[in-house]
């Protein structure tokens, strides 16, 4: 199209010269030149009372008639119009294929606005969570009235998730989790975990069982292979020996059992813990004294650095078991030339342990699998374990809403981290000084 301002400019030079003409004609040329340009402003202004109220109308397929730029005008709007219909229609055709493929999934789907309200739904939402189409707008937190999802919502720590039971079916398992997305809008997911739990619950259940079945022949086993111990002086020395390595087998066996009971007692969703304030300087002395008894042929050097009187909240038993299992751990895999440092200390955000050895360092691609049970980075380094007291410490720790976090590298050492926030921090009254 030809530009509009080239026919636009000679039009306004026209009305200009027809106006200075026609005013030499008359007494108040000035008079008739604004008279000529009020006429050339009152086309315009016509024809933008006709583009107002083409726009208003909303009839996309008419196209007003116009000269000059207005012409220009008409048409590009016009362009621009049927441009954005065929994107609109787009986007409503791939809005419907998303709730499409949205409601076709299993997992109740929920699109929540900045101030928690539904704005939409699938199908599955409503069989597990019980909404309806008069919810749209509602707030989610009037409809799914759990204390553990409402301070998940208040928190807005979209990284982890919450179950709860199904508000139409208190035996349905949901795993909710939370993601932001777009302009502060959300999507809720509810997942039915109801089959896993149980899964779960059967695994933990059959680990008990056993446990206790097999607690009870193994304690026969272990008086009586004791009991001989006591009379080998009068058996040959190959039954001796034999009987030693009986015994030893049998205290190994006995500290699987209780390493698997206690990991069943932390995954039991009944075993509440406790919330009393715990003495962690004194608990770390006692912890250490108890090592440096245990005899050992190659001991290496054992630190105990208390850099903070603070204490924690939460269970004493549990702790004790995790900080003992991290100290034995760095000792049980460390020779007389290496060191261990204990060190408890505030880091600004809580309070953190620190075990840290000299050992041999653990290669970097065994390190995500150490907590994993009965997982050990080479079967015949170190005097051996059961391969759980790391799966104790980090169930121990996410109860008592700790960071686990393991560093190594190889022949320099090891550094075993826990974090603990700052509302799990206790202030320990000390004793007064005479």
């Amino acid at each position: 199209m030809i530009n509009p301002w080239r026919s636009e400019m000679p039009l306004l030079m026209i009305v200009l010269l027809v106006g200075i003409f026609i005013g030499k004609l008359f007494p108040h040329p000035l008079i008739v030149l604004l008279g000529m340009v009020a006429l050339y402003l009152g086309y315009h202004l016509y024809h933008i009372r006709r583009l107002f109220n083409w726009i208003r109308s909303g009839k996309t397929n008419e196209l007003p008639q116009g000269l000059g730029i207005w012409e220009e005008i008409y048409y590009l709007i016009f362009r621009l119009r049927r441009r954005n219909r065929r994107r609109k229609k787009q986007l409503i055709r791939m809005l419907e294929r998303f709730r499409t493929a949205t409601a076709a999934l299993p997992d109740a789907t929920v699109v929540l606005s900045p101030r928690d309200e539904i704005e939409w739904f699938n199908e599955a939402a409503g069989s597990l969570l019980g909404l309806r189409r008069q919810d749209v707008g509602q707030n989610i937190g009037n409809l799914i009235r759990y204390p553990k999802f409402a301070e998940h919502l208040r928190k807005g720590d979209y990284h982890k998730t919450v179950g709860i039971p199904s508000p139409i079916a208190e035996s349905t398992q949901l795993d909710i989790r939370v993601v932001p997305y777009g302009e502060d809008l959300r999507l809720l997911v509810a997942q039915d975990v109801t089959q896993l739990r149980f899964m779960e619950r059967v695994r933990t259940d059959f680990v008990a069982n056993v446990s206790h079945e097999l607690r009870t022949p193994l304690t026969v086993i272990r008086g009586t292979v004791e009991s001989m111990i006591d009379q080998s002086d009068r058996l040959p020395a190959p039954f001796a020996r034999g009987l030693h390595r009986m015994e030893e087998q049998t205290l190994r066996m006995q500290t699987l059992i209780d390493d698997l009971l206690t990991l069943t007692r932390l995954e039991s969703p009944s075993h509440q813990i406790t919330r009393n304030p715990i003495n962690v300087p004194e608990l770390l002395r006692s912890i250490v004294e108890e090592a440096l008894l245990i005899p050992h042929e190659s001991r290496p050097d054992l630190g105990l650095e208390i850099q903070t009187p603070k204490g924690l909240i939460g269970g004493e038993k549990e702790i004790r078991s995790a900080f003992t299992n991290l100290i034995e751990n760095a000792l049980k895999y460390c020779e007389s030339e290496h060191s261990v440092t204990v060190s408890w200390k505030e880091d600004g955000q809580g309070v953190r342990l620190d075990v840290i050895d000299t050992g041999p360092g653990i290669p970097a691609e065994y390190l995500p699998r150490l907590t994993e049970r009965f997982y050990r980075v080479d079967a015949g380094r170190g005097p051996g374990g059961t391969g759980l007291g790391l799966a104790i410490v980090k169930h121990v720790l996410a109860r008592h809403d700790a960071e686990f976090q393991i560093t190594s590298k190889v022949g320099k050492g090891s550094c075993f981290t826990c974090r603990f926030p700052q509302e799990r921090v206790a202030s320990i009254p000390q004793p007064q000084k005479a």
